[in-house]
């Protein structure tokens, strides 16, 4: 194999593959990018067994052929070559070693046998539709916060993608939730994607996925099978299987009955929960708010490192309350407002409280409260 290959699309294409490898491995060809060369395209492949992305790019291939070596290694290779510079990759049959050639730098790295690489197994997908990148990317962006950690309640390791009915029809929907707090967020439901199977993408997908979702008009792919999911551009297609569990019924969580509606600016109540947090203890970061006529006091009372308090103008109309959160919690939610406004409905101190951007029910957060 010998190809010749402009740095900014090598770089692009091993910065993928490198960042689907998990960096300790007990099956070394898993640390490696398998690269193959044909015609004028070159692809690259890496998979963790759960997670495959395949990468496609021009280049000029004087030898046809394919090899595998280290992702990680050559991503920093390529990384610290000079910008604009002309990279050949070349191997010589049963040499077992890739020679990594641009401007007077010269690199000689181990490979593995390409017919070693595992390739994800193809599978048949019940449901293919496409979507708008940033349609997708607003779906994930904004939900994937509330992705739970805990290993224990794996099925909460993700975001729920499936279609669901609301009070317009049909919609695109992900939900993501750890137990203390959730987020709902709807699409109009592409056209092809009413008999999609509901699935949860691990959280690791939803990260890699968001480097495939910059160009905002860019039209994705996307497959969809009971075990598989696929999102793929003209250049790269990203196949992930998806977690193996039942996504609990989170309807249940959503309140509907709050009627105490406190209205703030989204981004100074963010830099008031800030503020006043940064007395409170490390371990429960708790802030209390404390709701009246039209004001809003934030407060944290910390007996080991001291107390704080700040004052917002809100419109709040309802009967006087005082209520506890997480200070981590809420600047999370806070933070998915792109509008200038949010909107918290509030039931009692013990209760869910639900909050939205303005009066777009779109996007739903609901987050539990802390006694304090």
């Amino acid at each position: 194999m010998k190809i010749s290959i402009e740095r900014a699309t090598l770089l692009r294409a091993v910065a993928q593959a490198q960042s689907v490898v998990e960096r300790r491995n007990t099956i070394p060809i898993l640390a490696n990018v398998l690269i193959e060369a044909e015609g004028d395209t070159v692809t690259f492949r890496a998979t963790d067994l759960d997670i495959e992305v395949l990468d496609k790019a021009p280049a000029v291939v004087e030898k046809p052929g394919g090899t595998t070596v280290s992702a990680v290694t050559l991503h920093e290779i390529v990384r610290k070559l000079p910008d604009g510079s002309l990279v050949t990759l070349s191997e010589e049959p049963g040499a077992g070693r890739l020679t990594v050639a641009a401007g007077r730098s010269n690199f000689n790295l181990a490979t593995l046998p390409r017919e070693d690489f595992p390739v994800m197994a193809s599978s048949e997908y019940s449901s293919n539709f496409s979507a708008k990148a940033d349609v997708l990317r607003r779906l994930f962006d904004k939900s994937k916060f509330a992705i739970s950690t805990e290993e224990t309640r794996y099925y909460l390791n993700g975001v729920y993608m499936h279609v669901a009915d609301a009070d317009g029809g049909q919609v695109l929907r992900c939900v993501a939730t750890d137990g203390h707090r959730l987020a709902r967020i709807d699409a109009d439901l592409p056209s092809g994607a009413s008999d999609m199977p509901g699935v949860i993408v691990p959280r690791k997908t939803v990260g890699e996925l968001r480097k495939l979702l910059d160009d905002d008009d860019m039209e994705i792919a996307v497959s969809v099978s009971e075990t598989k999911v696929r999102f793929a551009t003209p250049d790269i297609t990203l196949t992930s299987k998806v977690i193996d569990g039942t996504f609990p019924d989170y309807t249940r969580v959503i309140p509907q009955g709050n009627t105490r509606k406190l209205e703030v600016d989204a981004s100074e109540f963010a830099k008031a929960v800030d503020r006043v947090a940064t007395v409170s203890s490390e371990r429960s970061r708790a802030v209390k708010l404390q709701l009246d006529e039209d004001r809003l006091v934030l407060s944290v009372n910390a007996p080991d490192s001291g107390a704080a308090e700040e004052e917002l103008a809100v419109a709040y109309g309802d009967e006087r309350l005082e209520i506890g959160f997480n200070a981590k919690y809420l600047l999370e939610i806070a933070s998915q407002v792109d509008r200038e406004n949010a909107v918290f409905m509030f039931n009692s101190s013990g209760d869910p409280t639900l909050m939205r951007e303005g009066n777009d029910t779109s996007a739903v957060y609901v987050v539990m409260p802390m006694r304090v």
